[in-house]
């Protein structure tokens, strides 16, 4: 991978909760932002926001998994604002809404340990 476009993603994923602009990031790297999105998409496939949805929620996922945080603490880790796009999208990438997810999952697990 393009040196730049690693230090983009750690810059960005080293803490989900914070917010950093596209232009941030891109002077840090010394690329412009037009620069940047084009280098990072040609990487990785997907626009720097994408990228950085994905792993809100693959975190989101992982929270809601090993932790007894409820949706709203698990979606201000993962620096995420608004409900209702929260749910969308971790919808859209799952099938389930957060709250269904975290049930579906601990009911699976449960069962898994019960036929040991």
């Amino acid at each position: 991978m393009e040196p730049r476009i690693y230090r983009a993603i750690r810059l960005m994923t080293v803490d989900l909760g914070r917010e950093v602009s596209l232009n941030e990031l891109a002077q840090s790297l010394n690329l412009s932002t037009s620069r940047l999105r084009h280098l990072f998409k040609d990487e990785t496939g997907v626009s720097p926001a994408q990228y950085l949805k994905l792993q809100r929620m693959q975190r989101a996922k992982e929270l809601l998994e090993a932790t007894f945080l409820n949706v709203k603490e698990v979606m201000l880790q993962v620096g995420v604002k608004d409900k209702s796009s929260f749910v969308r999208d971790f919808k859209k990438l799952y099938g389930l809404s957060p709250s269904r997810y975290r049930v579906q999952y601990l009911t699976a697990r449960q069962k898994r340990l019960h036929a040991r």
